[in-house]
């Protein structure tokens, strides 16, 4: 890769001494950060924490002259992945020659200090623009079919730094944020699979190139497999680019004819050319292991029945990462078969009056919404978007999805983006601005306005191809809204 551990953009690695006597500064304390402190206190000599929205962090000035004083008398910087490199603590512990470590890069080196002790969990990790969440989920299911200890963690489920301490789990599914990645230098994964990489965070790295090389981080030093999507050439340049363990093999993953090496689709069976056993076949380039049907997604498709390619797609990137560990291809097929959907993905909520109203608050970009709009082909869609765009633009994924939509119904505190965007290559689509500056429920009115929209057959879709941090607290919490606005509505 271009830009390795120990340049300007990374920084040093090594603290100068070891992390039990290393003098740490912690920076965030959000839901990661407490749970880092937590770890750390009883681990390091000293921990300071610095973050100027908590009232009980020791620092809160942090700006450039509050940062470096901070960082006078550290060791080691560990930052939450809300600090961004251009942030004055971790730029401040860059220039003095601090190593910057995140939370993934911790806990691979509290695991690796257990080997002696125990066998750890190996890491099979998932990154992406969009669909991680889902796939990780996925492929913990198909683990705990295959009658292993596991859990879900990272971005999703348990804190990374606890369950790498935890001696009861045999292997974690491990979603990992381009943010983590980035200050991630020595952790070696099992198999890693990057899911896709489209625009997005483009305000914390600064440019798609700088967002997808640390996308690729999750490939350096793999030891058995480099998952990619054959759909995202981006993604398989990132297995290129990536220095590995001797023996590791990049494996694709399509919602299609598999090639040789390859997981995909045949009519309506998921198969594996990749890890099948060569004693099922002596020609294994002709053959392949049956993981599954689409049927056994059938939970997971739009209300039309029909299983998304995106959703088939996490599917085999999950089932790939599950058979380089070995797993069965039974397991893959029972655990597709139990998984349900998440929480605020493509989740169905209501019915009134022939329109359904269906919350996918995670499509926090536009080309997670662009998926979300393509499952609803056998339909008309009224959209609920807006919110942070983190440096994106909205113009492929209106134009490439105004077919699916009647109408749309913008939200955000600066709605201007997307209602501009929808003007110029949607012109003959209603749109109602909901105003940031009028006093009231924003979800209350966007959703009476998308109702007074709908037709029947319709589906309202909350989509919002942007970050929900504007107006509300998360994307969960506008699902919840979304959510509990549309059951008052429609009771």
């Amino acid at each position: 890769m271009t830009d390795a551990p120990g340049t300007d953009t990374y920084g040093s690695v090594e603290p100068r001494v070891p992390l039990g006597e290393a003098r740490v500064v912690l920076a965030g304390l959000g839901v990661t950060g407490r749970s880092l402190q937590r770890v750390l206190t009883p681990r390091v000599a000293s921990l300071v924490t610095a973050d100027d929205k908590a009232d009980d962090a020791d620092h809160s000035a942090l700006d450039a002259d509050g940062a470096a004083a901070v960082l006078a008398e550290a060791d080691l910087l560990v930052a939450s992945p809300g600090f961004a490199p251009h942030h004055p603590v971790v730029a401040a512990a860059l220039a003095a020659g601090v190593p910057v470590w995140s939370e993934a890069e911790l806990a691979w080196r509290l695991r690796v200090d257990r080997l002696g002790a125990d066998r750890p969990a190996e890491w099979l990790g998932i990154t992406g623009s969009n669909g991680k969440t889902t796939t990780v989920e996925m492929l913990a299911a198909i683990l705990r079919a295959a009658g292993l200890r596991t859990a879900a963690v990272g971005n999703v489920g348990r804190s990374l730094v606890e369950a790498a301490l935890d001696p009861t789990l045999d292997v974690l599914a491990v979603e990992l944020s381009s943010f983590q990645l980035h200050f991630t230098h020595t952790m070696s994964l099992e198999a890693g699979a990057v899911l896709n990489v489209a625009a997005d965070h483009l305000d914390w790295h600064g440019s798609l190139d700088a967002y997808a090389r640390d996308k690729g981080r999750i490939f350096e030093n793999v030891k058995v497999a480099c998952v990619y999507s054959v759909a995202d050439k981006r993604t398989e340049e990132l297995v290129r680019e990536a220095d590995v363990v001797e023996g590791a093999r990049a494996v694709g993953f399509v919602a299609g004819m598999p090639g040789p090496g390859d997981l995909g689709l045949v009519d309506d069976v998921l198969v594996d050319r990749a890890f099948h056993a060569a004693g099922d076949d002596p020609d294994r380039r002709k053959s392949a292991a049956e993981l599954g049907v689409l049927a056994d997604l059938k939970q997971l498709g739009d209300l039309g029945g029909v299983v998304p390619a995106h959703i088939v797609a996490d599917a085999l990137a999950a089932a790939a990462l599950a058979r380089a560990h070995g797993v069965p291809a039974s397991a893959v097929r029972d655990g597709l078969r139990s998984f349900g959907p998440s929480e605020h993905r493509i989740q169905r909520v209501a019915e009134a009056d022939g329109v359904t109203y269906v919350n996918d608050s995670k499509a926090t970009n536009a080309h997670s919404a662009a998926a979300s709009l393509a499952g609803f082909a056998h339909g008309t869609v009224v959209w609920i978007a807006g919110g942070l765009p983190k440096g994106a633009t909205f113009d492929e994924l209106v134009s490439s999805r105004a077919d699916r939509m009647r109408a749309a119904v913008v939200i955000g505190a600066d709605p201007r983006p997307l209602a501009d965007t929808l003007a110029r290559h949607a012109p003959k689509i209603p749109v109602v601005v909901i105003d940031p500056g009028d006093t009231g429920s924003v979800m209350r009115r966007a959703v009476a306005a998308a109702r007074d929209l709908a037709q029947p057959g319709d589906t309202v879709l909350l989509a919002p191809a942007g970050a929900s941090q504007d107006q509300f607290a998360s994307y969960a919490q506008r699902g919840e809204e979304f959510a509990r606005v549309v059951r008052e509505l429609t009771a």
